[in-house]
């Protein structure tokens, strides 16, 4: 099987993996923002849900889908699959049933789809260590504080240096090397800051040093990712992203500054993860009238996802 490829060689899709071993760091969240920026941009994409037990990533997308016949809109769904709990007294059994979906959920996709994109849970399992071992792009967003940041390493706290690394960032260093080992080829491994502050404050600023110190041992970029906004909890309901086309139709009321400013929030943060886009889809994408607006101007599909 071949899922360790990137897109556009050989046929397979390129896959995306969020990943982080503590939760409510807006993984899922994050995770459709780019399963949808990716299909609004004519690309197809398949979404596979690793956190077995919590299924939040295929909570939103299924949210997503109803609202979409109950309100008759054409929301953009991806291919999904989520792999079911093994339940037997092993392990070794579980894991066995657990690895057989993902393999199949895989194998239907990766040459179909110019996309994967994998949600992983947030505690260290099997199947999310191969999946961070087969991730072209590794994203693993933390919430912009100082206890956030300890799922990748640990600071000093008179002098705010880096002092060691997590198991995280071990475990995903070795994955990193594993993948380098099989086909030669590298993942772009970015953390993404989320729920940062709107305004300015010295935490924010020591974090984004510890978190450059720590890139530059580690290999990553950080990037800054989703700002604390009411409206990221209040579209999960209706399984609805920053970039629909947002109206009373599909909100429920009218759409404030804030969905403007929340959705050129998630087009730099999807401009910064440099995800490569199959031409042909992003041509598609840019011919169809219906290319969503903001307010009453529409975007081209290269203002949404660059190279």
């Amino acid at each position: 099987m071949l899922m360790q490829t990137t897109q556009g060689q050989s046929g397979t899709a390129h896959v995306i993996v969020l990943g982080n071993e503590k939760g409510g760091s807006g993984k899922s969240t994050t995770a459709l923002h780019i399963a949808v920026a990716l299909l609004k941009a004519g690309q197809r994409v398949a979404t596979i849900d690793l956190d077995s037990r919590q299924q939040s990533f295929t909570r939103y997308i299924a949210n997503r889908a109803a609202w979409a016949q109950s309100a008759g809109l054409a929301l953009e769904v991806p291919t999904h699959s989520c792999v079911k709990l093994g339940e037997t007294m092993q392990i070794a059994d579980n894991e066995a049933f657990e690895l057989d979906q993902f393999m199949t959920a895989v194998s239907a996709v990766e040459r179909t789809h110019h996309f994967i994109v994998i949600d992983t849970p947030g505690s260290d399992t099997y199947l999310m260590r191969l999946a961070h071992s087969m991730a072209d792009t590794l994203v693993t967003p933390i919430n912009d504080s100082f206890l956030d940041f300890d799922v990748l390493g640990a600071v000093d706290a008179a002098s705010y240096k880096v002092t060691g690394e997590s198991h995280y960032s071990k475990m995903a260093r070795e994955a990193r090397r594993k993948r380098r080992q099989h086909d030669g080829s590298t993942t772009d491994w970015i953390v993404v800051r989320n729920r940062l502050s709107m305004l300015g404050s010295h935490n924010k600023m020591l974090v984004a040093g510890v978190l450059d110190q720590l890139s530059l041992q580690l290999g990553f970029r950080a990037i800054d990712g989703l700002a604390e906004r009411v409206m990221y909890r209040e579209f999960f309901p209706r399984g609805l992203t920053a970039l629909d086309d947002l109206n009373e139709a599909t909100l429920g009321r009218r759409p404030s500054m804030g969905h403007v400013t929340a959705r050129e929030e998630v087009i730099e943060l999807l401009r910064k993860l440099k995800l490569p886009l199959d031409e042909r889809g992003r041509r598609r994408a840019a011919n169809r009238a219906e290319w969503f607006a903001q307010v009453d101007k529409p975007l081209d599909v290269h203002d949404i996802l660059g190279n």
